[in-house]
């Protein structure tokens, strides 16, 4: 088992990219067969539509458009932190032409989570509300959130980026 490594079959969590416009969106998901070169997937897809508006306004920097031209299972947190829009998604990829990374389960559980948990929707409530008593009843929100998530994985990232914010101190 240790020093194995990870290998394509049903059930395996993969990341992938499919292109948006100028951007690119990203799937997450669980292999669900395998034919040759060809492999289904069955997950969601993100379109990281708030960091969007962020670089057409000219508020972000090349980090930002790097996330989004590039997006890979360890910069894309940083884009979850604003408005999302997702949808399900089931499709077949071409290993020769798709992007098709294994993730490890507890990453997958985290960008799964994070996405399902809408919990960039309260981060965003959070950053764009002027500082009073609603954005203290949205930091008291998330805080609930935080503290009755089941993944101890989910609740550490979230803690870590509310940190890094500075929205939970």
């Amino acid at each position: 088992m240790l020093g194995r490594k990870p290998e394509l079959k049903e059930g395996t969590h993969v990341f992938s990219t499919i292109q948006n416009g100028k951007y690119k969106d990203f799937v997450v998901g669980a292999i669900t067969g395998i034919e040759g070169r060809q492999v289904g997937i069955n997950g969601i897809r993100v379109n990281m539509v708030g960091l969007k508006n962020k670089i057409e306004q000219g508020k972000t920097g090349q980090r930002s458009v790097e996330i989004l031209t590039n997006p890979t299972p360890d910069n894309i947190i940083l884009g979850l932190v604003y408005r999302i829009e997702h949808d399900n998604y089931t499709a077949i990829l071409n290993l020769d032409s798709d992007q098709c990374d294994i993730i490890p389960p507890k990453v997958y559980s985290i960008i799964d989570g994070w996405v399902r948990e809408s919990l960039s929707e309260m981060l965003n409530k959070i950053l764009s509300l002027p500082p009073g008593e609603e954005r203290d009843e949205a930091k008291r929100l998330l805080r609930h959130r935080r503290d009755t998530l089941l993944d101890k994985n989910l609740k550490r990232t979230l803690y870590s980026v509310c940190r890094s914010l500075k929205i939970l101190t």
